[in-house]
């Protein structure tokens, strides 16, 4: 049953692939798009036909709304997939697309604007009667604001970018003195990452549950909820969410779960989610497939009393980045990969051996996931996936997953708020890099970093014979690769010298050459594969040679100033 012939995914790598999958089941002709950087990517290998849309950077290509427009009409394409990310929740793109006559696979622009606001949005849910975080539903227009909202709600609070989401835009104040720094960090990334400086505060809650429940409605009134299964009053709320809004296709409720029970939302997804295999693992259904099924106009496959949840699923996002670092992107070529297999194991990728994670892009490798009996058992089952899974050439969170899996907090099912930077797990994932794996009884087994030789039989049983080559820990080598990169460039100026940690762009500068400063005091933000980093300096001392601006690239171990201590 085809419902439409042709099918362009105006997206790239593991979303792109993911979507094509299910269009291939529908009998529907699959378009892609690339970037220049993209030419001998997994997506545009696996698409029936591939477009250029433009240059490496995202604006010049997958946000280049004509190119991707013209690369539809060039191809006789009928409808439009956006994926999750770049043009996913743009209005303006879902309605270019509907008035070139193609039909958008997602919700009404009308929806994507009243929930892509987060002021906005804050309103309908509190006229339809949602719970919502405590806070101003009108934009804060200075730091003295913050302040002043910071003493009425209490501290912690939140700011937050109108049209933010992903975290991007988030800026936790805990005191007054934060106050100024947060709400201009949070006004630039709005404004650099969605085009809006718009912000507005709400009460920071401290350590709650985040509970996410999808929707799906049609354009016949039908909508129902995949989730949450033990808390049926976070469902109706959802749908009454979405109702409140006209939404149609596939969208993420995300809230906050107090330790009292209480739910408060906190955004919408107006586009098919990241982690949306956990609940098809858990429930059947294709949610891409609804998705497309919906756009062409049919009464929604399922009703509220169809969804049955089986068992439990898991899914850990195996990213380029290096843990003992930060968590900063790596990008590089990945040399070798395999993917695990057997029972309940599902991956989602977009690489092979020989793909680039550019750094012009998300550093997502893969998604891995698993469903299990029961979390217990999705738990066992993800680390033994974690063990077999392979990738070589770029560093990855694979080791700090195991970590995280195997801490006790994770194991109990608790929130584990403040375990995953902290230092305790940084070397927990340092010692599983260096070779720990997963054992039966539920505990990391040690090994050495080994080299094979051979194999050998004695007495009819195999061994393998190798050579142990211990290698220094990973921390100590995250370390290592720290300093090299404070001196990379600059022998002159020795300890002295503060650079970037990676390869981005300067957002912002805050020093003069000549200014005081303290260790730990912000040099400069450079931002990098969307993830806005800070630049410290090591040491008080004068700031001398200073020499970036805002808006200008900067490559790895490239001087941004020395801290001379006269």
């Amino acid at each position: 049953m085809a419902v439409f012939s042709k099918v362009l995914v105006a997206n790239r790598g593991e979303i792109a692939i993911r979507v094509f999958r299910t269009l291939r089941e529908l009998g529907i002709g699959t378009v892609a798009v690339y970037s220049e950087a993209d030419r001998n990517t997994a997506h545009v290998a696996y698409a029936d036909e591939a477009y250029l849309v433009g240059g490496g950077a995202p604006a010049e290509s997958y946000l280049n709304i004509p190119a991707v427009l013209d690369a539809a009409v060039r191809s006789s394409a009928e409808a439009v997939h956006p994926g999750y990310g770049f043009l996913a929740e743009n209005a303006t793109f879902a309605r270019a697309c509907e008035e070139r006559g193609l039909v958008w696979i997602g919700p009404p622009p009308e929806a994507i604007e009243a929930m892509g606001s987060k002021i906005e949005a804050r309103e309908r849910m509190r006229a339809a009667g949602v719970p919502i975080v405590p806070g101003v539903s009108e934009a804060v227009e200075s730091a003295a604001d913050v302040r002043r909202l910071g003493d009425e709600l209490g501290w912690p609070i939140a700011i937050k970018a109108s049209a933010g989401g992903g975290g991007k835009g988030l800026k936790v104040v805990r005191d007054a003195d934060e106050a100024e720094r947060g709400f201009a960090s949070a006004r630039r990334e709005g404004e650099a990452y969605f085009g809006d400086a718009a912000v507005y505060v709400e009460r920071y809650l401290e350590d709650p549950r985040h509970v996410e429940v999808q929707v799906l409605a049609d354009a016949h009134g039908n909508v129902i909820h995949l989730g949450e299964r033990d808390r049926a009053r976070i469902g109706a709320i959802a749908v009454d969410a979405a109702r409140a809004v006209g939404y149609r296709s596939a969208g993420t409720l995300e809230g906050l779960l107090t330790r009292e029970g209480e739910w408060y939302f906190l955004e919408m997804n107006t586009r098919i989610q990241v982690e949306h295999t956990v609940t098809e693992l858990v429930t059947g259904l294709d949610l891409v497939r609804e998705q497309i099924l919906i756009a062409a106009g049919q009464h929604l496959s399922v009703r509220q009393e169809d969804i049955r949840f089986l068992g439990h699923a898991l899914e850990c996002r195996i990213n380029a980045e290096d843990v003992g670092n930060g968590f900063l992107p790596a990008p590089g070529i990945i040399t070798t990969y395999r993917e695990p297999a057997g029972p309940g194991i599902r991956v989602d990728s977009g690489v092979v051996a020989g793909s680039e994670i550019s750094p012009l892009y998300d550093p997502m490798i893969a998604k891995l996931v698993v469903h299990g009996v029961d979390r217990e058992h999705a738990r066992r089952r993800m680390l033994r996936a974690l063990d077999e899974i392979e990738i070589g050439g770029v560093q990855t969170l694979v080791a700090f997953h195991k970590a995280l899996l195997t801490h006790p907090c994770f194991v109990d099912g608790a929130t584990c708020h403040g375990i995953v930077e902290s230092n305790e797990l940084a070397a927990r994932a340092a010692e599983f890099e260096n070779g720990r794996s997963f054992s039966p009884g539920g505990v990391a087994a040690s090994r050495n970093l080994r080299e094979t030789v051979r194999s050998v039989e004695v007495d009819g049983r195999r061994f393998e014979v190798r050579l142990v080559k211990p290698e220094p820990a990973f921390a100590e080598l995250a370390r290592r690769r720290r300093e090299r990169a404070r001196t990379r460039g600059a022998s002159a100026a020795g300890r002295d010298a503060v650079v970037s940690p990676m390869q981005g762009t300067v957002l912002a500068v805050e020093v003069e050459e000549g200014d005081d400063v303290k260790p730990g005091q912000v040099i400069c933000i450079v931002e990098a594969m969307k993830m806005e980093n800070e630049v410290h300096a090591h040491r008080a001392g004068r700031v001398r040679e200073l020499s970036v601006a805002p808006g200008q690239p900067v490559k790895t171990g490239q001087v941004i100033c020395v801290v001379a201590s006269d």
